[in-house]
């Protein structure tokens, strides 16, 4: 979703502020980072112009293609200038666990204190829902009852013949292979990491791409070079829009986030908290999924009726479509295992 592009640029040129609201010398600001480009967009118009607003704050914006390197430069300044980051919920844990992020205080984010305790850490929130999915060409695959549904089917060459791609990462990626290989979707964690390897090192040989971005998993099923794909599911549901035959299902999807944490020692801590609380309101929340294809983390969302109900159900943190899936645990990806068998995937793919 990052682009290299600066939000400052993008918001410029399209003849919309970096203030939210007031002017500059408003007595209360914050500098709010993302990731640009067509979801920062949405992000703005269904989240954080109505809170800014509501709040009575300017929130100022950059975006940068990758938050993490810098977030850590600016405390080890001891002067940063950021204080809200939307970032994976993996770079939010690894924050708090070095010193990085500010640890929240839930009594004064209500709204987050009544996500599931699986939605927040001590120092994130989550923020948005994606999923990676099993998507397919409908021209090789035009009968629903004979497509790949699971990644069983996916691991299954001769049974569902065609070309395979599957991301060059270890997130989600073992995940898959061990649904693949029996596991249920909510009996995944801890990962075995030696079952998933060796499951992996069985579908390997068939693996025409490993793709390194999103835009490249969308262009390897629309351009046929590939049959079938773990992709994100708004990657796939761009392209369907645009007529292309594709499709996914979110059966044995990987649910995952991206979360809000607070740099330490942010300029304007006090009112970051206040947006933090904004952010994740149930109504602000289900203002996104109708700009986007991204689900509302705040599962109080789908009670306000904002979103219609075909809409929920294309939507990957909706009730059913959340159900079928495994929530990825950031926990475990941030813990020494995690970080072993991120080292491992190296090893795997230079084999």
């Amino acid at each position: 979703m990052a682009k290299s592009l600066s939000f400052r640029t993008a918001c410029a040129a399209a003849g919309f502020s970096l203030a939210m609201l007031g002017s500059a010398s408003a007595a209360e600001q914050i500098m709010f980072v993302s990731q640009g480009g067509a979801y920062q967009k949405a992000q703005t118009i269904a989240i954080l112009d109505p809170s800014a607003k509501k709040l009575g704050i300017t929130i100022n914006q950059d975006s940068v293609p990758d938050a993490w390197p810098i977030m850590r430069s600016q405390v080890a300044s001891g002067k940063p200038t950021w204080d809200v980051v939307d970032v994976a919920t993996n770079f939010c844990l690894r924050g708090g666990e070095q010193g990085i992020v500010e640890k929240l205080d839930f009594s004064k984010i209500p709204n987050a204190a009544a996500m599931p305790a699986e939605y927040r850490s001590d120092w994130s929130v989550a923020y948005e829902f994606y999923s990676s999915v099993l998507g397919y060409n409908l021209k090789k695959f035009p009968d629903a009852a004979s497509a790949p549904k699971t990644w069983a089917d996916f691991w299954d060459v001769k049974k569902f013949p065609g070309r395979r791609s599957l991301r060059n990462h270890p997130l989600a990626t073992l995940e898959a292979a061990l649904m693949a290989d029996g596991v249920a979707p909510d009996k995944l964690y801890p990962l075995d990491v030696e079952r998933a390897f060796k499951k992996l090192e069985e579908i390997k040989p068939n693996i025409t791409v490993w793709w390194t971005s999103g835009a490249q998993s969308a262009q390897l099923l629309n351009d046929g070079e590939v049959d079938m794909v773990m992709a994100w599911n708004g990657r796939i549901s761009a392209l369907a829009k645009e007529g292309a035959k594709v499709t996914y299902t979110y059966n044995q999807g990987i649910l995952q986030s991206t979360s809000l944490c607070v740099l330490k020692g942010a300029p304007n801590l006090p009112t970051a908290i206040k947006f933090l609380n904004e952010a994740v309101d149930p109504v602000h929340q289900a203002n996104l999924p109708l700009h986007i294809d991204y689900g509302p983390a705040n599962p109080k969302a789908y009670d306000t009726k904002v979103i219609s109900e075909a809409r929920v159900k294309e939507l990957p943190s909706a009730p059913e479509n959340a159900k079928v899936q495994a929530l990825m645990s950031y926990a475990w990806w941030t813990s020494p295992a995690g970080e072993a068998a991120e080292k491992r995937w190296l090893q795997f793919m230079q084999k």
